[in-house]
């Protein structure tokens, strides 16, 4: 398999991070954003869902606003390789989790799509891409979500390691 290299100007392969969080600029709003780092602003995501492969979930600890604070990280092989950073402790994450560790087939793509709740609270709904069905889940609490990430992170790693777009495999 040959790959086509496009030269000239581009982005160079850096990940995308979308943060989930219920919000509003400039009358808009939005529920989940980029994050511009150098001017400290806010960047709204305007669509509502992001199809791709989920190729990992990881967890990152780290301080914010002076304290420790556990994030779920969604990888997703898309146009471009995206992560969705939420708090583990969020409905979001919950929601995702719960929804995603019925999936039993990674090599297909899906879509993750965060559905605004009461003051500010955010949901993740998960949809097959292809019958466009939503992945349904009964909310469970008392769940163990590090037994439900080792789950899913076990069943990425057996997954098939290639999906085809557009008629050519794209390995990963």
């Amino acid at each position: 398999m040959v790959t086509e290299i496009q030269l000239g100007l581009c982005n160079p392969p850096e990940h995308i991070y979308l943060y989930v969080k219920s919000g509003e600029l400039n009358g808009e709003s939005y529920l989940w954003y980029n994050y511009d780092i150098n001017n400290e602003r806010t960047i709204p995501v305007q669509q509502t869902g992001l199809t791709g492969y989920i190729s990992e979930l990881k967890l990152k600890t780290g301080e914010f606003k002076g304290k420790d604070n556990t994030k779920l990280d969604i990888v997703v092989r898309a146009d471009e390789i995206y992560v969705v950073r939420t708090g583990i402790e969020t409905n979001f994450a919950k929601t995702f989790l719960l929804a995603v560790s019925l999936v039993q087939d990674f090599s297909k793509p899906l879509i993750i799509a965060p559905i605004a709740g009461n003051e500010n609270v955010v949901f993740c709904n998960l949809y097959d891409a292809a019958t466009k069905t939503r992945i349904r889940s009964e909310w469970n609490k008392d769940a163990d979500w590090l037994a439900i990430i080792d789950n899913v992170q076990t069943k990425l790693q057996t997954s098939k390691n290639f999906h085809v777009v557009s008629g050519e495999p794209i390995l990963f």
